[in-house]
């Protein structure tokens, strides 16, 4: 069925997409016109999956970790415009005791060049938020079989759009790299939810609660900002904080998702059964990052100028389909500890990760919570408990590695991508949705339904 399914995308991407709506999805048939003539071998001289990377921070260095963790896969390129980042992961790559890979440098448009010259089964993009596009859909117009994308994978419903209808007119496997949804406790409450532990479920809740005020003014020194240290953001700055920031200028939503939407769609079906329907968004104040700036530098401090436009806490509620309510929250501006507050909830029970209680009626006592730890041993998904060891060594608790065995599995086996083009685009597109919601006051906007359709007649693969 899936092979009919894909079958049958590829043909109406052939005759131009003339599909109802396409006028709205971003001229797919001009894409694919500039579409590669033909996939270039994959030169499999030694059997070995071969990987570029195009990016190379300490992100990329993670990923080079569980890529070359695992057997089988070799690096025969990467890219970067940065010659810091670049010679790091070149130090990096040589103590595993493997061949230097090719580098591409010296513009913007390298990895094009790369892309070009290269053969590759795999290539991931680790880089700055706005060249997530630009550089999948390259990868994957070069002819790229499987192309791993950073979160979130695009910030536009333009660029949702470009991903969808450049992966359809290609045939080139998108896949977002979303390790959270390859968390142990998220696996395991996947499993509570597909054996019916929580009855049908009804409401969740998700978001990205993380203080990044050190990560939004690095001034490569201090991480953790100390007297002495300096608050920098843009070119002069120190990692994310050379990009990162100027979204919190210039932007007003949900700007970083997906960590809390990918696991909490998995558990609802989303795209596979089910979809979002519609969004609505509010933000409170601008206070956060201005009173850090003041707080750390004084107020004459250059910084202290900078208008930041994102609001310090942003809220999003989704309709689903089925029926569903999610609540998301971005809140990345106020000094807090780290939470992604999922909350699954259905008829006969619940997950909460905040306090990590798990309650399901008729096996925990009446009105008292369970702690998650017995459940989720009992539940726990088969990819941690045959990759434990492996991933206790891996960043993130292990997720990481977990979430990059699974897509190398997919590349070996010539499988579907584990979290597909439409999941990329879905998730992604809370971002501009919450964006347009708020500037209208909250308003209710529509949610684009990225799978044309399919989503009714889609069935999930997701770690099976």
């Amino acid at each position: 069925m899936e092979n009919t399914r894909r079958s049958f995308l590829k043909k109406v991407s052939a005759a131009g997409l003339g599909v109802a709506g396409l006028a709205v999805t971003n001229k797919a048939s001009a894409l694919q016109l500039e579409t590669s003539e033909a996939k270039k071998p994959q030169g499999k001289d030694d059997g070995k999956l071969r990987f570029g990377f195009i990016g190379t921070g300490s992100r990329c260095q993670e990923h080079i970790n569980n890529v070359l963790a695992i057997p089988g896969n070799k690096i025969v390129a990467i890219c970067d415009i940065q010659q810091g980042p670049l010679q790091s992961t070149l130090k990096h790559i040589a103590k595993f005791n493997v061949p230097e890979p090719k580098v591409y440098t010296g513009s913007e448009r390298a990895f094009e060049q790369m892309l070009n010259n290269e053969d590759f089964d795999c290539v991931i993009i680790a880089s700055p938020w706005e060249w997530h596009v630009p550089m999948s859909v390259a990868a994957m117009k070069a002819g790229v079989p499987y192309v791993g994308v950073e979160v979130s994978a695009a910030n536009t419903l333009e660029e949702c759009w470009d991903l969808v209808n450049v992966s359809e007119a290609t045939g080139s496997q998108l896949n977002i790299l979303e390790n959270v949804c390859y968390r142990r406790d998220c696996m395991a409450a996947l499993n509570m939810v597909r054996q019916g532990l929580f009855g049908e479920i009804l409401h969740a809740t998700c978001g990205y609660e993380h203080d990044l005020r050190d990560v939004k003014f690095n001034d490569g020194q201090h991480y953790s900002y100390q007297p002495g240290g300096e608050l920098r953001m843009g070119p002069t700055a120190f990692a994310e904080a050379q990009w990162r920031t100027n979204h919190s200028v210039h932007r007003n939503g949900d700007i970083y998702p997906t960590h809390g939407v990918g696991p909490v769609a998995h558990c609802l079906d989303i795209n596979r059964g089910n979809r979002f329907m519609s969004l609505t968004a509010m933000a409170t104040q601008t206070r956060g990052l201005h009173k850090f700036i003041v707080d750390n530098g004084g107020e004459d401090h250059p910084l202290a100028k900078v208008r930041f436009n994102l609001g310090d806490i942003v809220t999003s509620m989704i309709k689903c389909a089925n029926g569903q309510t999610v609540i998301v929250t971005h809140d990345t501006n106020s000094p807090r500890p780290y939470s992604l507050g999922f909350r699954v909830q259905g008829t006969e029970g619940l997950w909460m990760n905040d306090g990590d209680h798990v309650y399901v009626q008729g096996k925990s006592k009446p009105h008292r919570w369970d702690d998650s730890e017995t459940w989720f041993k009992q539940y726990d998904h088969k990819l941690w408990a045959v990759h434990e060891a492996e991933a206790a060594e891996a960043g993130h608790g292990g997720m990481d590695y977990v979430m990059m065995y699974d897509f190398i599995d997919a590349i070996r086996n010539k499988k579907p991508a584990p979290m597909d083009c439409y999941d990329a685009a879905a998730w992604s597109a809370v971002s501009a949705l919450s964006e347009m919601s708020i500037a209208r006051g909250g308003a209710v906007v529509d949610f684009p339904d990225f799978t044309r359709g399919q989503w009714i007649h889609r069935t999930s693969e997701f770690a099976l």
